[in-house]
């Protein structure tokens, strides 16, 4: 893992393999993908934000607004660039691991909670449990109070078990979640299936492999989530951004960060393939790709992780021409699917979009993933085995293929992960004005835009009690956590 993790971080590559949900028509009044505010870019401003993905898009979306809410001095009046927010995009707009995931807004906080009880304390597994949950209610209440059309999906999900181990594990945190969050609690609320509840009424069954080995369902477990076009809600909000006075500028590559001298206000030279931007702070939204940037301080620290989703077409034999009543993910020894269906009166309703594969569609478990930054192949390994994941879980409920075939289409995108499975949201030691919320460890549909919250309001210095109060303390950027040693992806 030491050699995986000391691969040099490339930019984001020109030809990344196509999006399926950049593929779909897009919304009348949405911003074009290579939008860009001005011809070209200002020579100073206050905040460069770099990335358009959800941390981004929600950076600049809170940073205008807490703008809006503060009296403009005179001064600010006389020099416009001390409140003008620019942000920048290598290639078109959410086209990083925002808009090429799957899709799901679902936390799974059960998963982590005894470990998280275990090394750092009830009280802090607390409070990512509840930020996890309140993220995914908050994105989905934002897209809905706005017009964002979406393609939301608010129900439930269904995690189907065929570990021993995990479904003990997971009977044990679900009692314990109930104990630590009290009756009534939604963050709290899970409820255990057995295999014939899961076989009954949720299409999914044991499986056998060629070589003769068997999967079997050990249970289930149900709870709130939901699902949604991760691109056309961020495309929403930087829409809304641009609206509000957000200098967006898509295709512009920043290659490099530049510290200006002690004495100058503008403390960051951020170099571009467009020329130079003289800026008093600089927000690092680049998840995977933020070693390639400043490798000085993250190379092995972030580490990209290269995943893979597939769109099938849905079965015959699926009910609701696929549009299923859940989201699901399936859960085996060492690795797991996620996996939603398009909902109801969207576009392609009913496809089946499956991601993950890692640990067996490749060698050593997915080893050869890790440092990888190029979206632009697929690993055929990894292809061949989510290709047949559809009527290997649903078996005889799958029906047979469509007349089509059953795979849309296939792609690929960049994660980033920590040594310590947590992200980095804070300023970066020693490095005064340079901010970040990265690291997200594929999780991001429900830490990014709490994340970006908590950013911006400890960039305003409102890093007080109500903060504390919500705000994992394990998420903030450290020196000591800068120092950790990168051993691998985390459970």
């Amino acid at each position: 893992m030491d050699q995986r993790a000391s691969l040099p971080v490339s930019l984001p590559v020109t030809n990344p393999t196509p999006s399926y949900w950049h593929s779909l028509s897009p919304h009348p009044a949405s911003l074009a993908p290579n939008h860009r505010s001005t011809p070209e870019l200002p020579s100073r401003c206050n905040t460069v934000i770099i990335g358009s993905g959800i941390s981004g898009a929600s950076i600049a979306y809170n940073l205008l607004r807490s703008q809006s809410l503060t009296p403009t001095s005179s001064a600010d009046r006389h020099h416009p660039e001390q409140q003008q927010i620019l942000l920048l995009e290598a290639r078109t707009l959410c086209s990083g691991a925002t808009g090429r995931n799957g899709g799901h807004t679902k936390a799974a906080s059960y998963r982590s909670f005894l470990s998280h009880v275990s090394s750092l304390g009830e009280e802090e597994a607390v409070k990512i449990a509840r930020l996890e949950h309140s993220n995914i209610k908050a994105v989905h209440q934002f897209a809905k109070e706005n017009g964002i059309d979406c393609d939301l999906f608010e129900g439930d999900t269904v995690d189907v078990i065929y570990d021993a181990l995990q479904w003990a594990d997971a009977q044990e945190a679900v009692g314990k979640m109930r104990g630590a969050f009290g009756e009534g609690d939604p963050v709290g609320q899970y409820q255990l299936l057995t295999k014939e509840e899961l076989e009954r009424g949720y299409f999914v069954h044991d499986y056998d492999y060629e070589d003769g080995r068997r999967e079997e369902i050990k249970g289930g477990v149900r709870y709130e989530a939901g699902s949604l076009s991760g691109y056309k809600f961020v495309m929403g909000v930087l829409r809304m951004a641009v609206e509000m006075g957000l200098n967006l500028q898509a295709e512009t590559v920043v290659t490099g960060l530049e510290r200006a001298g002690k004495d100058s206000k503008w403390g960051w030279v951020v170099k571009t393939d467009r020329g130079l931007v003289r800026a008093e702070r600089v927000v690092m939204a680049t998840n995977g790709y933020t070693a390639g940037l400043m490798p000085e301080v993250f190379q092995g620290v972030v580490v990209p992780l290269r995943g893979q989703i597939t769109a099938h077409r849905p079965g015959t034999g699926l009910p609701n021409r696929g549009c299923l009543e859940t989201t699901y993910s399936f859960i085996y020894e060492g690795g797991y699917e996620y996996m939603i269906t398009r909902p109801k009166g969207s576009e392609l309703e009913g496809d089946v979009i499956m991601g993950g594969g890692l640990v067996r569609g490749e060698p050593e478990e997915g080893l050869r993933e890790f440092g990888v930054s190029d979206d632009s192949k697929v690993n055929q390994g990894i292809a061949q085995y989510l290709r047949e994941t559809t009527p290997r879980y649903f078996g005889r409920d799958w029906g047979h293929d469509q007349s089509e075939g059953r795979i849309r289409q296939e792609w690929t995108g960049i994660m980033g992960f920590s040594p310590d499975g947590f992200p980095f949201v804070g300023e970066v030691p020693g490095e005064e004005g340079l901010w970040v919320s990265t690291s997200f460890q594929g999780h991001g549909m429900v830490l990014c835009w709490m994340c970006a919250d908590a950013l911006v309001k400890l960039m305003g210095g409102k890093d007080g009690e109500e903060l504390s109060g919500w705000f994992p303390e394990v998420f903030r950027v450290t020196e000591k956590r800068l120092k950790k040693r990168f051993q691998g992806r985390l459970s």
